[in-house]
């Protein structure tokens, strides 16, 4: 006999996605569980269907709350059980915690915002399947002038990265930078490549009076300052 209920009838977590609804609105961000997050913000992509299974499947594939947010989209299509809009809720969600949290270093001296600069690096950086190097190019007053991707993969060749990154230095007219590279093991520690990167970058900079402030190493289990370590 075919089903004759009214599509939304059908659904029989219209109550509970009420209810989370509620506890969201009432109590704040800190109110819904992880999976209950996801599980709510896939509903509102497939309304029609019960997300909590899906939502605990997600998480626990991707390693967490911020592996799944971070994850790529091609990764996340294929799992198979995600439509394009519901890939696309998980990116826009990634997309404004980071605009959020760069807000928060935006127009502000960078030593004097370390940790909102450490937060934004965190969650743009730590859950990244392959290394990225970026660096932070700042003026006089530790502004931040720009924000640029250099380069993907290991930070090996150092003389060559070292010229590129004077060079936009100088174009920049930036007279400090920070470095700042992911490690997809997770563990920041450095390695002795970084280290040497670090040294070398921080004798060059002197020669063309640009200040290296840091190195910052971002891992899933936290990250490394290689200037509170001593190494510059």
């Amino acid at each position: 006999m075919p089903d004759r209920l009214a599509p939304e009838a059908r659904h029989h977590g219209k109550g509970h996605r009420t209810r989370l609804r509620q506890r969201l609105i009432e109590g704040g961000p800190d109110a819904l569980l992880d999976h209950e997050l996801v599980e709510y913000l896939l509903a509102l992509a497939i309304p029609r269907r019960d997300t909590k299974p899906l939502a605990k499947t997600l998480l626990d594939r991707f390693g967490g709350f911020g592996a799944l947010l971070a994850a790529d989209a091609g990764a996340l299509v294929r799992v198979g059980a995600l439509s394009e809009s519901a890939v696309a809720a998980l990116k826009i969600v990634q997309a404004s915690a980071l605009r959020l949290l760069k807000e928060q270093v935006k127009d502000r001296p960078v030593l004097g915002s370390w940790q909102a600069l450490l937060d934004y690096l965190h969650a743009d950086m730590a859950h990244e399947a392959i290394e990225r190097v970026r660096v932070l190019f700042l003026n006089s007053k530790n502004l931040l002038i720009r924000d640029e991707p250099m380069w993907e993969g290991s930070v090996d060749e150092s003389a060559v990265y070292i010229r590129e990154i004077m060079r936009r230095a100088l174009d920049c007219h930036a007279t400090a930078i920070i470095i700042v590279h992911n490690h997809p093991s997770g563990d920041p520690t450095p390695s002795q490549q970084d280290i040497r990167l670090t040294r070398d970058l921080a004798e060059a900079g002197r020669h063309l009076r640009i200040t290296l402030h840091d190195h910052v190493i971002i891992g899933a289990k936290g990250h490394s300052s290689l200037r509170a370590m001593g190494v510059i």
